[in-house]
């Protein structure tokens, strides 16, 4: 396996240095136009960048699609170590919890996961940031996901699509879309439901975050993921 990638990306990478068409030789989709990598879009000094494998589309006779927010590529930033690749075009499946980026010959490169430690997207002209959790830095999560705060505790978003078989007309498969919120405290990432299990892990400041929701008329609701982040900015402001 590890043999077969490694002449895989060091075929592309020839491929490319030579001016060659890639997609020539790969059965993958392409795009139009795809724009620049990234600022200063050069094969040697963004190596790091492009140290992941071609993608192929398994899901075509899926009705929907396997991407968060759309399948057309955003712009974004990825972030891998202390390097940060900006003005990046890039899309995330969430089905495969993978990211991904345009090539300058038309293939579609996922990126290596192991590399990332977080990246951006912007879409509707808003900034969401993912950060990459490792298995061993998270006890109770893995993956990308959403941070929608970090403070002295956190709060994270873990989208998901699936396939629903025979969804449609019961004649043809789809995607569809769930997320599950995740509160991290301690270093340990727990899955809620809604505002009464959150509320639940909150030991003795129970009460003080219950008062400051009725006080303030807060309406706090799992579809809503959002509505949480001003009551865990009070949480946090209860510890020492």
């Amino acid at each position: 396996m590890f043999k077969h990638n490694f002449l895989s990306l060091t075929f592309i990478f020839f491929l490319s240095i030579s001016n060659i068409p890639v997609t020539a030789f790969c059965d993958t989709q392409s795009i139009n136009n795809p724009g620049p990598i990234s600022a200063n879009d050069t094969i040697k000094e963004n190596q790091v960048l492009y140290n992941g494998r071609v993608w192929r589309n398994r899901f075509y006779n899926i009705r929907g699609d396997q991407f968060l927010y759309t399948k057309e590529f955003l712009p974004g930033s990825v972030t891998m170590g202390d390097t940060t690749f900006t003005n990046l075009n890039m899309r995330y499946d969430i089905f495969s919890d993978e990211i991904m980026i345009p090539s300058n010959h038309g293939l579609i490169l996922q990126l290596n996961k192991e590399l990332v430690d977080s990246y951006t997207l912007i879409f509707q002209d808003k900034n969401y940031l993912f950060t990459n959790v490792t298995s061993d830095s998270l006890r109770g999560l893995k993956g990308y996901v959403n941070v929608l705060y970090k403070g002295k505790s956190a709060f994270y978003v873990k989208y998901k699509k699936e396939i629903e078989l025979l969804a449609i007309e019961k004649k043809y498969d789809a995607f569809f879309q769930t997320h599950k919120l995740y509160f991290v405290t301690d270093s340990v990432a727990y899955q809620i439901s809604g505002k009464g299990e959150f509320l639940g892990l909150l030991g003795e400041d129970k009460q003080q975050v219950k008062n400051f929701i009725k006080k303030n008329r807060i309406k706090v609701s799992r579809s809503t993921p959002e509505s949480f982040i001003p009551v865990i900015q009070f949480y946090d402001s209860l510890k020492k």
